[in-house]
């Protein structure tokens, strides 16, 4: 898709009046919301959107509230100009860059918050409730804002685009949520922007990661595992073989992240694991039953 030049709008009002005007025309809307440092995951979304809505509107907000560490707030990559370029060769019609200030003004009191295995497995117990409860509140902003038909997630992502899916339904937000593909190097390397700090030997341990996922994966299609406890030591042998001690391997219920007592239906492999100092998280979906499995990668 050649580059083009994509609108940038930075202020709530603008956004509200660029959209109506669009609307008013019978366009259909595609919202994909991110912090920016874009890669081919995230033009996938972009390009997805673009193919199902006459508007796409992408955000680059780094969201202040999602992180528990002023470092790794104050690492996170910014490119705003080279943001707009991909998400504009990926066909977004606008981009929305608001700054910290439009988003939570000084008088800022509200905020959204979900509670249960959807917040508090996984990324909630290593990175804290808290971590979702930003999540939840600048999205529902997001979404009030941009009023999309169809918001998009990468499945990398799997938990947070769960979350969505509850307080969205628990709130009428009438928006539908799409979880795409994750979208992986050749290799395997689930995309990330965390991936451009690893060195060439973190992201070559960092490998392990998605082995370890379809290891585990395997051993429940050939029956070589016949439990969650079983499926999840496969995973983890095969990290720790790499020299990489995961945050979390678990085995979890696709839909609740419950912990898995069976393995059947569908289910959700998850890991988290600190690799040359980058912390990187990824999944699989299995679907299993007593005589096959199959994975969603």
């Amino acid at each position: 898709m050649t580059e083009r030049i994509v609108q940038t709008i930075r202020t709530v009002p603008e956004l509200r009046d660029a959209i109506a005007a669009r609307r008013a025309n019978g366009a259909t809307v595609g919202f994909v919301p991110t912090m920016g440092a874009l890669h081919s995951g995230h033009c996938a979304l972009i390009e997805r959107a673009a193919r199902e809505h006459d508007v796409v509107v992408v955000s680059i907000f780094v969201n202040p509230t999602q992180f528990n560490k002023a470092e790794d707030l104050e690492q996170y990559p910014r490119d705003e100009q080279g943001d707009a370029n991909a998400a504009a060769s990926a066909g977004a019609t606008i981009c929305f860059t608001p700054s910290v200030e439009e988003i939570y003004p000084t008088d800022f009191a509200s905020s959204v918050r979900v509670r249960g295995p959807l917040t508090e497995t996984l990324e909630g117990q290593e990175r804290g409730v808290g971590h979702f409860d930003g999540m939840a509140t600048v999205v529902t902003i997001l979404l009030n804002v941009v009023a999309p038909d169809v918001v998009y997630f990468g499945a990398k992502d799997a938990q947070q685009a769960l979350v969505v899916r509850r307080f969205t339904a628990d709130l009428r937000i009438p928006v539908e949520v799409v979880t795409a593909d994750t979208v992986r190097d050749a290799d395997g390397l689930a995309l990330s922007s965390r991936n451009a700090r690893l060195s060439a030997g973190g992201r070559e341990q960092a490998l392990a990661i998605s082995a370890g996922l379809q290891a585990a994966a395997e051993a429940i299609s050939d029956g070589s595992a016949t439990s969650p406890k079983d499926v999840a030591a496969v995973g983890v042998e095969r990290l720790r073989a790499a020299g990489i001690t995961p945050e979390y391997f678990a085995i979890t219920d696709a839909e609740t992240l419950e912990p898995a007592r069976q393995l059947s239906g569908k289910l959700l492999i998850a890991c988290a694991a600190t690799v040359d100092g980058v912390r990187l998280i990824d999944n699989l979906t299995v679907i299993a039953n007593r005589e096959a499995a199959t994975a969603n990668r």
